[in-house]
């Protein structure tokens, strides 16, 4: 079934990943936009989109991160999952050259041991004080949030923010940079449980498309690049068990 993405795999050179929200989901992270997504959930009467507003952080950081406390400052006990792994593995054994731009902010990517990972949204994995510029790590942040407190800086008494993109504030001009160069020079794309529907990101394999590349999609919904997608398939489970499996043996032989 899904030999046809080996042989495309084999035969390129360079190639991208764009991973999404369906990625983590088989982590137990839910995604935002599905029935059960985090959005689908006020907090109190607010709407989540609101809550992470940039200018709302400012005003309200207390309402943030005490969403936040059971939403993302509890990812300690999330493991990696099939995906993280065989994308690791993939990169060990020479593929991935382009690397893996991930929409998630959860860094299990990372934690499953990938090296080129460039988190498009920025990562949990830690903040920075909105004073003097300091970082803190996921573990010091998250134990204050437990805690029922705001995180400040323990050296100047700043707002300690995460480390991710708000709505309201612009991606690491740097990393999108990286990516745009990336998904240009690669000749295969993957997009991964990512329903492209946020920009920039979204628009990333569509600069592949554009140069006639093969593209892979591998999620549950449809994508408005479906039509341009060499392959297309539907689950990311069967598709990542195969993968591995294939990966395997290429290390074995």
């Amino acid at each position: 079934m899904f030999d046809d993405f080996f042989t495309l795999l084999e035969k390129s050179r360079r190639q991208a990943v764009l991973t999404g929200a369906g990625v983590s989901t088989l982590s137990g992270i839910p995604d935002f936009r599905s029935s059960g997504g985090l959005y689908s959930k006020e907090f109190g009467q607010m709407r989540v989109e609101d809550i992470l507003d940039i200018d709302f952080f400012k005003d309200h950081p207390d309402v943030f991160y005490s969403w936040a406390k059971d939403n993302w400052y509890n990812i300690d006990d999330v493991k990696p999952n099939i995906i993280h792994e065989t994308l690791k593995k993939a990169e060990d054994l020479g593929y991935l050259t382009e690397g893996i731009f991930t929409q998630n902010i959860d860094y299990l990517h990372e934690r499953a041991g990938s090296r080129k990972v460039y988190p498009l949204h920025g990562t949990l994995q830690r903040g920075y004080c909105m004073n003097c510029h300091s970082y803190h790590e996921y573990d010091e942040i998250s134990k204050i949030v437990h805690e029922d407190r705001v995180p400040t800086c323990k050296d100047c008494g700043g707002l300690i923010k995460p480390d991710i993109v708000f709505y309201g504030e612009n991606l690491n001009m740097s990393i999108l940079k990286r990516a745009e160069n990336a998904f240009y020079n690669a000749d295969l794309v993957l997009v991964l449980g990512s329903s492209l529907v946020v920009n920039p990101a979204a628009s990333l394999p569509y600069i592949s498309a554009r140069k006639g590349r093969d593209i892979v999609i591998v999620n549950r919904d449809d994508t408005y690049l479906d039509s341009y997608a060499r392959l297309r398939y539907r689950d990311l489970k069967s598709f990542f068990e195969a993968f591995s499996s294939y990966l395997s043996g290429k290390a074995d032989s």
